[in-house]
């Protein structure tokens, strides 16, 4: 039980689809968007097929123009379940970002951080140990034996980021950014000793080409470390706009994307104004394979953008009789 403890602390809450999930990926990523405020919303359910569901839900709220329109807010919460012990990540981050120009308007760069607390507990009553086994069967009514000395623990939370985007002609642009999760790197053990939560180290960046006016590509790529623990991911995603007229904007979208030695999945989604939706599904190549029969999880996410538009003061004209 002390290795199941460890490897599944060792890593923190992902999404495959990084890109819906900003504030996952890069505290300097609040309140990036073009918008007043903006509300996601993303869950993932994973491994149905082989044991109990992995469910992670994630919920967040930023603020935009703050300062200026310099300085962004956000709040985030997210929540895990994972395996029989229904071991339990509970996570609330209070995140700002602070972003200025340098030469002109076209090079944006962004500076974030992030301070909030994890929960984390288990339920040790559905696990079974050897010391409940009599040598002719199992009783789960005996003493486990084991020197728990508590199944909670909750810790602080700092995280920074950097993010530099550059706008190009012909609505073409590319954002790229770098964090460091875990900074403080907190004690995490569940037993009377010292386990460090070792630092999350992400660099990620997205690229947009306007193909023609309606088609556009976005490649993107991140690298993920934490301990021993790293990942790969290489994403491309292609837009269609239908329509793109004042505030009128719908468009459909698709994509595939490789996380290396894991996992191929597909997403796909729509824009329809102010709100997003992106589904996507992972296709396991792992060594669980034989497990999985290559059936992974199914993701969800859901973003709504609101942009108050400024008031304008109508003039009327009267009209001379002839």
């Amino acid at each position: 039980l002390t290795f199941f403890c460890v490897n599944i602390s060792a890593q923190d809450i992902h999404f495959s689809q990084f890109n819906l999930s900003p504030l996952n990926l890069n505290p300097a990523l609040t309140g990036s968007f073009n918008g007043d405020y903006r509300f996601i919303g993303n869950h993932r359910n994973q491994w149905s097929s082989v044991s109990t569901p992995y469910s992670t839900f994630a919920l967040s709220v930023e603020k935009n123009k703050f300062l200026n329109n310099k300085l962004s807010l956000g709040l985030q919460i997210n929540q895990d379940k994972a395996g029989d012990s229904k071991f339990s990540t509970f996570q609330v981050n209070f995140s700002g970002a602070y972003k200025t120009n340098i030469i002109d308007s076209s090079n944006i760069i962004s500076s974030g951080i992030q301070l909030g607390f994890t929960n984390r507990h288990l339920d040790f009553d559905p696990l079974s140990f050897d010391a409940q086994y009599t040598g002719y069967f199992y009783d789960a009514n005996l003493p486990n034996n084991e020197n728990f000395s508590t199944n909670s623990n909750t810790y602080p939370n700092i995280n920074l980021g950097f993010s530099y985007k550059k706008l190009l002609p012909n609505d073409n642009s590319i954002q790229s950014g770098f964090s460091i999760y875990n900074l403080n790197m907190s004690n995490q053990s569940f037993y009377d000793e010292n386990i460090k939560l070792d630092p999350r180290f992400t660099f990620h960046s997205t690229f947009k080409y306007s193909f023609d006016s309606q088609i556009k590509f976005l490649p993107s790529v991140a690298y993920i470390k934490q301990g021993k623990h790293s990942e790969s991911i290489i994403s491309l995603k292609t837009l269609y706009i239908l329509t793109d007229f004042r505030s009128i904007y719908r468009t459909i979208w698709g994509g595939v994307s490789y996380r290396n030695k894991d996992a191929i999945f597909i997403s796909a989604g729509i824009d329809y104004d102010a709100l997003k939706i992106g589904v996507s599904y992972d296709v396991n190549l792992s060594k669980l394979l034989p497990a999985s029969i290559y059936r992974g999880g199914f993701e969800f996410a859901i973003i709504y953008i609101i942009k108050k538009e400024p008031i304008t003061k109508e003039v009327h004209r009267i009209c001379p009789d002839y």
